[in-house]
């Protein structure tokens, strides 16, 4: 792998990740657009590494507060929040255990993937016809957004996209609803990484310098995604990204046909 080949897929991991455009689906496409080939498990979980980090950097305040509630009693609406956290996150965990198999069976199709990219376009523009709410976050909205994430596991299938417009479709607030969703991929994406950790480990010192620039710009564009999405989100113009899906999985159809 090339270092020109890192800084691409680090800028559209990077990206995508938070954006509701699946970074998966992007990688997919673009390994086979450009005939390249992540060079095996690790260089991807240096990325997802990467993104990690900007979404820490982001809500680093949040936190902590969400940590520091478990040992100070009055903090209960953090305390509240971990909790929903948590419920949130289960879905996709027990998903990504029972069904690992056949989700990496499903990475390996382009043509697969495309048609999961129409699905999120549909799902976004779908949005618009849903007036804005203003609840806040329960159990059960919680448990409906983890299912959305869970599904997300699916090549093509936004993860950001998913878990906001489940959200937005429960009555949640937007803000709230991206906020959320930007949380839960904490769990998510360090679960992944400790699942497979050992590839982790096993980086090969070869390519060393390109996963350290890979998860560089990785974290560079995700942190600016987190600030676009949450000002796209509360300009109300989340559901335009269902037309960039369509269009691009729809081109994904006809070329990998």
């Amino acid at each position: 792998m090339s270092y020109f080949d890192a800084i691409l897929l680090g800028f559209i991991q990077g990206l995508t990740e938070f954006l509701p455009v699946s970074s998966s689906g992007h990688l997919v496409l673009a390994e086979h657009l450009l005939h390249t080939k992540m060079p095996g498990v690790a260089f991807e979980l240096v990325l997802h590494c990467g993104t990690l980090l900007s979404v820490l950097v982001y809500f680093r305040r949040k936190i902590w507060g969400l940590l520091k509630s478990f040992f100070i009693s009055g903090m209960t609406n953090e305390r509240k929040l971990a909790y929903y956290l948590i419920i949130g996150s289960i879905p996709a965990g027990v998903a990504g255990i029972f069904f690992k198999e056949f989700f990496e069976r499903i990475f390996s199709s382009p043509w697969v993937t495309s048609a999961m990219l129409v699905i999120t376009g549909v799902i976004l523009l779908a949005t618009a016809m849903v007036k804005v709410g203003d609840k806040n976050i329960n159990t059960m909205r919680s448990l409906i957004i983890g299912l959305g994430q869970a599904i997300a596991i699916l090549p093509g299938i936004s993860r950001s996209g998913t878990t906001i417009a489940t959200g937005l479709f429960a009555g949640v607030n937007p803000v709230t609803a991206a906020e959320f969703s930007f949380l839960l991929s904490i769990p998510a994406i360090t679960g992944a990484v400790t699942l497979k950790f050992k590839n982790l480990m096993a980086v090969n010192s070869a390519i060393g310098g390109q996963c350290f620039v890979g998860a560089v710009i990785a974290f560079i564009l995700g942190l600016l995604a987190i600030y676009l999405l949450l000002d796209i989100v509360k300009r109300g113009k989340f559901k335009y990204f269902g037309i960039y899906c369509i269009l691009v999985g729809l081109f994904g159809l006809v070329y990998f046909v």
